[in-house]
């Protein structure tokens, strides 16, 4: 496995692609838009000079890795991968229209995979010509920082895909855990519901921003406090994922947070669209409750 290509280069896809070229693979980022190209290709340019900043590569390791990565402006540019890795917003009608796209420019032997962060395997691998040849890979956001990756197999998969793809993720330098096919997987799972609980203990008033964040980075020894972490993950994100939760397990404890919902009608989706939990239109980010 030498050539890998990324549809989406957003937040998740240009850090794939980042972390994918350091390890010294082949690398060809498409999107929909040259400008959207483009803009993943800064992104990755940023967190090159960041890491070379606080000396974890060196400039000559970040400028060799830019090199190994092309814009590919069709499925078409990807046809030599053997590896794909979608990575598009976390939308399943969006990602079943392109895996069924895409399949039609891939080689025969060619694995697919998905960067879901929640959306079943087995229901995704579906609309593919290769089930067999389909994982999840699910890359934890920052990518170029955290270590884990979770691997998800679907009903299909066979055992050399899931093999490739163990092999793969060693050769990034990051450690690779399985979850089966169930709704959000484990690790969102998990951190999902505490930052829907947070919203609600926000909502509910018990807290302000200031003082639920506080009170998680201090009392439970958390890097970042839920809110700042849901800002950074993207709330329209983090309610996909609450949804997925809900309406595949139907437990009322997934029901996601109404403010939750009203901040994504407003359009105030975290650090991306500078308005959520906190405003970061100024110098420092201020709390908006």
């Amino acid at each position: 496995m030498q050539n890998i290509g990324i549809v989406g280069s957003g937040q998740m896809g240009s850090g794939i692609a980042y972390v994918c070229s350091l390890a010294g693979f082949n690398v060809w980022l498409h999107d929909i838009s040259m400008d959207r190209i483009n803009a993943g290709l800064d992104s990755i340019k940023t967190n090159m000079m960041r890491q070379v900043e606080k000396g974890i590569v060196s400039h000559r390791e970040g400028s060799a890795a830019l090199e190994c990565i092309k814009p590919a402006f069709s499925y078409q540019d990807l046809s030599t991968c053997d590896l794909v890795i979608e990575a598009a917003t976390e939308n399943e009608e969006v990602k079943r229209k392109i895996l069924t796209s895409l399949c039609q420019s891939l080689r025969p032997d060619a694995i697919l995979a998905t960067n879901t962060s929640s959306i079943s395997i087995t229901r995704l691998a579906a609309f593919t010509d290769r089930p067999e040849r389909f994982i999840g890979i699910h890359f934890m956001n920052p990518v170029p920082v955290m270590q884990l990756v979770e691997l998800i197999r679907g009903i299909a998969t066979e055992d050399p895909t899931y093999e490739s793809a163990k092999e793969f993720i060693g050769k990034l330098g990051k450690t690779s855990t399985v979850s089966e096919d169930f709704p959000a997987f484990i690790v969102n799972r998990i951190l999902l519901p505490m930052i829907n609980e947070a919203i609600y203990t926000l909502y509910e008033g018990v807290g302000s921003v200031e003082a639920i964040d506080t009170a998680m980075r201090l009392g439970a020894n958390h890097p970042m406090g839920p809110l700042q972490l849901a800002d950074l993950i993207g709330l329209d994100t983090c309610l996909s994922i609450m949804q997925v939760l809900y309406e595949g397990l139907a437990d009322s404890k997934y029901r996601p947070c109404p403010l939750l919902v009203k901040h994504v009608e407003a359009g105030w989706l975290g650090r991306k669209t500078k308005r959520g939990f906190y405003d970061y239109r100024g110098e420092k980010p201020v709390p908006t409750r």
